[in-house]
């Protein structure tokens, strides 16, 4: 039991592997309940402004800015977030973001009352809301593994995503009944309430205290080396990659869809809030059935058929079929954009190890948000050009054609042990030398059959991405000029600190790698290990 008689995660028995079964650990659940409302009262918001700019301008570009404010301060903040999250408490950063939320809340709703809003003013509060999704994303994502046990952390994600789906499907309905009803005032005055929920339940949750520790990493030196993690991480590329090219033709219907609702199908709020709905059911129902899906199909194969039922509902829904076909096509949407969102996220969170969770997290939501507002705007601007139907028409035939090309890039399988391994030794001197002094030089010498040595090399190249991944800004090998047996792989680290962290995070994935390379290592004991500061 936990500090406060909350049962702890890494404790817990484990449970059955149930879709269901993260839900069985009491703060995951009371978390993701919160989180549920939470996210109602957000959609709901954003239904009333999507509408209400509707009201205010009918120009497709400023339609398409609002969502663009939404999602670009994810593009601008995502990875400062990230580092926040790493380095602060969770649980009180995340309830400082809450706040801020509800005050952005508070004011558009005194706005709306009062007749004072504005294209301008809507798109300055929906960014500033912008910002604190944006802030509270890496965190919320990076929580999940203190929550439930290691085996149940991909159900876990998944089970957010069913959360934030389930919202999808009553918050747009309710928000846009409201705003037909009692106007976006009212929608804006639920949305500020909601956070109440989420903010008592992050209080309610007693987080363990962390032991201080003289290695904790600082803002700016936790900055660069998320960013040498993402730059030397290929497998986070190529998850990447395929997100910003599904997001951005996919991002043409979000932003576009109050004009399709108004202009193509002739809808007013309540019936573009039962779109809406619509993509959130069908989201449900995704969900639902996607623990079938994957017995059957492969991460990629997954991914390819979400993009192909996007790019036909978009293709759909250019000929104006009907209110009735419309929400048909939104059930298909919901279930094609859940199974992509979960399999993408998944396969982010499985690949990436604790120590730098929040901030890969962060960059691909960034891809993701920038993907999207880039797409939004872009969409938006041909649009205005062409009409909606030919933006749409152009999109989903883009869409076709880049998840055809994509299928040749191969996610990661994301299988590895990516938990610490603990195994190498404490570093010559670390007592002595002050955490901030650098760079440092880290050789290690071995000698190798030259026979052996194409195999040596490969591993070697392997141990070199994960020495970038783990804080080395520079990697290389040399052999000797007089003896070709020896081999010397160096790495310089920006400090002694940044070292000594290196050590606590190699994983037991890496550690297999060293103990290959152990094994073609032919010299007397261990290779050689030195260590070499720079001098002052």
């Amino acid at each position: 039991m936990s500090a406060a008689g909350q049962p702890s995660a890494a404790a817990a028995p484990a449970a059955s592997s149930g879709a269901f079964a993260p839900l069985r650990q009491p703060v995951f659940a009371v978390l993701w309940f919160a989180m549920v409302l939470g996210n109602t009262g957000s959609f709901m918001r954003d239904v009333a402004s999507a509408w209400v700019v509707t009201d205010l301008s009918a120009s497709p570009t400023a339609v398409a800015l609002v969502q663009s404010a939404a999602t670009l301060p994810a593009l601008l903040l995502a990875l400062p977030a990230g580092v926040l999250s790493d380095i602060l408490d969770r649980r009180r950063f995340l309830i400082v973001v809450q706040v801020l939320l509800m005050a952005v809340s508070t004011t558009l709703m005194l706005l709306a009352a009062g007749g004072g809003l504005t294209v301008a003013t809507l798109i300055g509060l929906t960014f500033a809301s912008g910002v604190g999704a944006a802030l509270m994303g890496p965190a919320w994502q990076a929580i999940v593994p203190e929550l439930v046990s290691r085996d149940q952390v991909r159900g876990a994600t998944a089970l957010n995503s069913l959360g934030i789906n389930i919202s999808r499907a009553i918050g747009p309905a309710l928000g846009g009944v409201l705003v037909a009803a009692f106007g976006a005032a009212t929608a804006y005055a639920v949305d500020a309430a909601s956070y109440l929920a989420v903010i008592a339940a992050l209080w309610w949750w007693r987080r363990p205290a962390q032991a201080p520790d003289a290695l904790s990493e600082r803002f700016f030196g936790a900055f660069r080396a998320g960013l040498r993690y993402t730059r030397a991480s290929r497998a986070l590329h190529r998850v990447l990659l395929r997100a910003a090219v599904f997001f951005a033709f996919g991002s043409a219907l979000w932003g576009l869809l109050p004009l399709v609702a108004r202009r193509l199908l002739g809808g007013d709020a309540g019936f573009y809030g039962l779109l809406l709905g619509a993509v959130g059911a069908g989201a449900i129902a995704g969900a639902v059935l996607l623990p079938k899906l994957r017995a059957r199909l492969s991460a990629d194969a997954l991914l390819l058929g979400s993009a192909l039922v996007v790019s036909g509902v978009m293709a759909a829904l250019t000929a104006g079929p009907g209110r009735v076909p419309a929400l048909v096509l939104m059930l298909l949407l919901g279930a094609g954009w859940i199974v992509a969102l979960t399999t993408l996220n998944g396969t982010v969170q499985a690949i990436l190890p604790n120590w730098v969770r929040g901030r890969g997290l962060a960059v691909y939501l960034m891809v993701f948000s920038g993907a999207s507002a880039a797409g939004s705007l872009g969409w938006g601007l041909t649009a205005q050009a062409l009409g909606v139907p030919a933006a749409l028409l152009i999109a989903a035939a883009g869409g076709l054609v880049a998840a055809l090309v994509m299928w040749r890039l191969k996610l990661p399988a994301g299988d590895a042990d990516l938990q610490p391994a603990e195994h190498w030794p404490q570093a010559a001197g670390s007592q002595e030398h002050a955490p901030e002094r650098g760079p440092v030089m880290v050789q290690v010498e071995y000698r190798v059959r030259v026979e052996d040595r194409p195999a040596f090399l490969e591993l070697l190249r392997r141990l070199g991405e994960e020495r970038r991944r783990d804080g080395a800004f520079s990697w290389g090998v040399f052999e000797h000029t007089a003896d070709a047996q020896r081999v010397v792989e160096w790495f310089l680290v920006e400090s002694w600190g940044e070292h000594l962290r290196q050590h606590r995070r190699v994983s037991k994935a890496d550690a297999q790698v060293q103990a290959q390379l152990r094994e073609l290592h032919i010299g007397e004991g261990k290779p050689a290990v030195g260590h070499w500061v720079a001098l002052e």
